[in-house]
């Protein structure tokens, strides 16, 4: 009602003056809009400009803590790699490592995962900075080759580890809920106690990997190949494991509740005390 009485006064003050609509529409609206499109551009260019330094800041945090760890490796007397367990040189390099990974975006994050695994500070054999608990959210580690690297206790809740090469990995209380580990190689990992509820794990290889009391639940294994991998009394609730190959697996009172089993391969697998309520275990799916 406001609307329409505005315009009534509007087209009456225009017939007196003998101004049409269109004047109106010049004089008022259309500066208006480009008010409004000087704004938008505004907008535009500031988030721009914030987005540009955000990333300078990550660049420079990443920088400066690639060359303290650097420096650390380079002490004459005692480097970081060659120090005792329980050295100032660990502490003050976890305590850098953890503080930097909070700072951080994805791309970054993997980028600070790839040189303590190519410093050999992150191995299992030797272990010298420790990612227990660490920020790893998000983390883009797709495609990378982190054989044996020790990643135990980590946070990579939504993290890319598409193609990932983490064979026998130390990965065991990790967090990987909602995790992309398509394709990836997970051939003899220990997973034990991880979580890997709602991960894509399609396609992966999982042979012989230590899944113990894993939660698998809602997990995409379609395809992935778990042949003599040990899942005793891993969660597998809804998980599904179409055309998975489990042979030889151990699922001993593993809860298979809901799972899709549809042309798994479920050759010598060990189901003892396995929970299967409502499982699907249909030799061909439906078309």
């Amino acid at each position: 009602m406001g609307i329409v009485a505005l315009l009534t006064v509007v087209i009456l003050i225009g017939y007196r003056y003998d101004i049409t609509l269109w004047d109106w529409i010049k004089l008022l609206i259309v500066p208006a809009v480009i008010a409004g499109v000087g704004l938008w551009f505004n907008r535009q260019q500031r988030e721009r400009e914030l987005e540009i330094a955000e990333r300078r800041t990550q660049d420079e945090a990443l920088q400066a803590y690639l060359d303290q760890i650097g420096q650390l490796l380079l002490v004459t007397n005692r480097p970081l790699r060659r120090s005792k367990q329980y050295a100032a040189a660990r502490t003050q390099a976890r305590a850098q490592t953890l503080t930097v990974l909070t700072r951080l975006n994805g791309v970054r994050k993997g980028s600070v995962v790839q040189f303590l695994y190519e410093a050999a500070l992150l191995r299992k054999e030797g272990l010298v900075v420790d990612l227990i608990g660490a920020n790893l959210r998000e983390a883009d580690l797709s495609g990378r080759a982190l054989i044996r690297a020790n990643l135990v206790g980590t946070e990579l809740i939504d993290a890319n580890l598409h193609g990932a090469d983490l064979g026998e990995a130390e990965l065991s209380h990790a967090h990987l809920h909602n995790a992309k580990l398509i394709d990836a190689n997970l051939i003899g990992a220990d997973l034990t106690l991880a979580d890997l509820s709602s991960a894509q794990l399609n396609e992966a290889g999982l042979r012989r990997a230590d899944l113990s009391y894993a939660n698998l639940s809602n997990a995409n294994l379609v395809g992935a190949d778990l042949s003599n991998a040990n899942l005793v009394g891993a969660d597998l609730i809804e998980a599904d494991l179409t055309l998975a190959n489990l042979s030889g697996a151990t699922l001993l009172e593993a809860d298979l509740s809901r799972a899709n089993l549809g042309k798994a391969n479920l050759g010598k697998a060990n189901l003892v005390g396995t929970v299967l309520s409502k499982t699907n275990l249909t030799k061909r799916l439906r078309q």
